[in-house]
């Protein structure tokens, strides 16, 4: 199966999931949770733990509630990155943010309730959920230095630290997830583990690059807006040339950590390639 496939495959099931375990229920709260949730996106940390349980060589059919977690905190995490006390973004994935459409109220309470679901789904799974729920607390302490770095000289080691808890933590989370839930043997664990952390590093520095080359219509959200709050990035601190050899690096890293795998972790390194040459 090719790797188009694959993702035509499991993205439908994703969504569905998703939908069925988000149901609408009549409230203006709910409507607000499923219209950030089943706004479309890549799906690419449930996507992760599917692939990585794949490698393991598991049947992945229960470990979607799992994957449909991660994407309930990963847009948990988008709608209050979006809002005026954040990033003050109006564009998410082609559509008006969550605050926007809502306010900020509904849209605060929609990503504290999806935060709540998504633990509420991974509650059997103890080492699950605490992995989770360390993730999540990263990501809150990644965002607070994200701020605090606005308009500041910070060194790469600095940055680094930032994008590892912003954007890598639930990246790397994403990958073990679907190692965990099958559970998979320590070696490989620690393969996914690395594996997982320098796609996080990968994917920043693209995010990056892309906010600086891109457009709104492309991205689906504000390009520029790293410039707008004057963030540190890896072009600003390194160049864009650097930037794209150091996501390239990472990349490879990223496949040398899976050779321990077969055939069966070939959507993982296809995965990894998509994240660094991707326009979106």
């Amino acid at each position: 199966m090719s790797f188009e496939a694959w993702v035509a495959v499991h993205t439908p099931r994703v969504n569905a999931a998703l939908d069925q375990l988000c149901p609408a229920d009549g409230s203006r709260l709910r409507e607000a949770m499923r219209y950030s949730l089943l706004a479309g996106g890549k799906r690419l940390r449930p996507l992760l733990c599917i692939a990585a349980a794949e490698a393991v060589g598991s049947n992945i059919e229960h470990v979607l509630p799992a994957a449909c977690a991660l994407e309930m905190i990963h847009t948990f995490s988008l709608i209050h990155d979006d809002l005026p006390a954040m990033d003050d973004d109006d564009l998410r994935r082609g559509l008006p943010t969550c605050h926007v459409k809502y306010g900020e109220a509904l849209a605060i309470l929609a990503g504290d309730a999806l935060q709540a679901l998504a633990f509420e789904l991974t509650a059997e799974y103890p080492q699950l959920l605490r992995l989770l729920a360390h993730a999540c607390g990263q990501m809150c302490t990644g965002q607070a230095e994200d701020i605090a770095a606005e308009g500041k000289p910070i060194s790469l080691s600095q940055l680094k630290m930032i994008h590892a808890n912003k954007t890598g933590a639930l990246l790397k989370a994403s990958v073990v997830s679907g190692g965990l839930i099958v559970n998979a043997p320590p070696t490989q664990l620690s393969a996914l583990e690395t594996y997982g952390a320098q796609m996080g590093v990968a994917f920043q520095i693209v995010d990056d690059i892309l906010d600086l080359t891109g457009d709104d219509a492309t991205l689906g959200k504000p390009a520029g807006s790293d410039l707008k709050h004057d963030k540190a990035t890896y072009p600003k601190l390194v160049g864009l040339e650097e930037s794209k050899r150091l996501a390239r690096a990472a990349e490879q890293e990223a496949l040398t950590a899976l050779e321990i795998f077969g055939e069966s972790a070939e959507p993982l390194r296809e995965i990894a390639r998509y994240i660094v040459e991707r326009n979106t």
